[in-house]
């Protein structure tokens, strides 16, 4: 997966600057202005005017005290959006990677760039259609859309719709093709039609299913009447994001 924290000891250099410059200057405009002023090393001329004198001491006026501080406010803002987007970018990374994860993707290349490459929306196949194989192959895990739909959909390809999906059935990217739901009034059949078992895959697709009427008391089951497992992966909140930034966790 792609360390975005590993940019984070220079952005951190950055806006620990910024910060050494910009707080004192928020608080004081003087203050910088005066301590800036010791190393300059130019020499004040001797017919120097009252004006230029004050200027080469540092002193500000009104409108200059208001500058520096409106400056100092912009750079504070500029330093904390740097760490908010680099905090963004790891959140999103992870969410994707514990997504597909959970679906039962494993480690490999596709890793690098989880939202892009390790799990999508299906782009082939909906799932509809009838089995042919005589021995279809099981499928572990599936994941209902409850009230809002989860954060992670919105970083990944061809995420499907709020309104397409009560539920998601996840498949190796090699397999998804031959994905089939039956939907009845006593279950909820989900298999691949296939004669060979899904080998590991380091990507997952998505299918959004539009159950045809509320799951009620109905199982979700795979081949054999076998229960399916139910997750429900989604992306840390900021809070927690910026908790483990905090401490290391």
């Amino acid at each position: 997966m792609r360390n975005y924290w590993s940019l984070l000891p220079a952005v951190l250099v950055i806006v620990g600057l910024i910060l050494v410059y910009a707080v004192p200057t928020i608080i004081n405009p003087q203050w910088t202005s005066s301590i800036m002023a010791l190393f300059r090393s130019a020499p004040l001329p001797a017919d120097a005017t009252p004006e230029e004198a004050r200027r080469a001491a540092g002193v500000l006026g009104p409108q200059q005290l208001r500058s520096r501080r409106m400056l100092a406010i912009s750079m504070v803002v500029g330093a904390l959006a740097i760490v908010g987007f680099n905090v963004s970018l790891n959140r999103e990374a992870v969410g994707c990677y514990k997504a597909a994860r959970a679906f039962g993707a494993i480690d490999g290349p596709d890793t690098k760039d989880p939202c892009y490459e390790m799990i999508y929306g299906t782009f082939l196949g909906d799932g509809t259609g009838m089995a042919e194989e005589k021995s279809p192959q099981p499928l572990q895990y599936y994941q209902l859309v409850k009230g809002s739909r989860p954060k992670y959909l919105k970083w990944i390809q061809n995420a499907p719709k709020y309104d397409e999906a009560n539920l998601l059935v996840p498949a190796g990217g090699k397999c998804v093709s031959d994905l089939r739901v039956e939907q009845s009034d006593a279950e909820i059949k989900i298999y691949l039609d296939s004669d060979v078992p899904c080998p590991p895959d380091s990507n997952i697709s998505l299918t959004p299913i539009k159950l045809k009427k509320p799951l009620g008391d109905r199982k979700i089951v795979t081949v054999g009447g076998k229960e399916m497992t139910e997750v429900n992966p989604d992306m840390d909140s900021w809070f927690t994001v910026l908790k483990k930034l905090a401490t290391g966790g």
